[in-house]
């Protein structure tokens, strides 16, 4: 289900933002979701501003959930860690060409054998086996909102 989200600062004949529903999204998105394109993830330093760096990432339509792989001492993880006990919401977003997708969120922090098979998993299917590493974690988006065009 699309639906405009209205803005009205917009000037006429100004092409609104698409808002899309998490739970229902066209096939077209989800094909998007799923080719190679790389992201940014946007996560919070510590006073507040933002910090934006190039990932990879994997969708899991099914649980609503993105997944960045990274390493336990990375500043994008550390953020994640210090956004989770705060209670803050981080973005994820693709762009190619005319089509792109602002994924936004509740953040957290995994290193559970588990959750990081996940977002293990999820990272070769769109990309490539990543390497192993002792020190993996994932940061995971609970998905609420999606905007942008598939």
């Amino acid at each position: 289900m699309l639906r405009l989200v209205s803005d009205t600062n917009r000037n006429i004949g100004e092409t609104a933002v698409m808002a899309l529903d998490p739970a229902a999204l066209p096939e077209e998105v989800l094909t998007f979701l799923g080719e190679y394109h790389l992201a940014t993830l946007t996560t919070l330093r510590d006073d507040t501003s933002p910090h934006v760096v190039a990932v990879g990432f994997s969708y899991d339509a099914a649980a609503q959930v993105a997944r960045v792989i990274t390493w336990s001492a990375s500043q994008k993880a550390i953020n994640a860690g210090r956004m989770q006990a705060r209670g803050q919401r981080a973005a994820v977003g693709q762009v190619d060409g005319g089509r792109w997708l602002s994924l936004e969120g509740p953040v957290r922090l995994v290193s559970d054998p588990d959750g990081v098979r996940a977002g293990v998993e999820g990272y070769a299917a769109r990309y490539r086996q990543p390497k192993e590493r002792d020190d993996r974690v994932v940061i995971e988006i609970s998905v609420e909102r999606i905007l942008g065009r598939g």
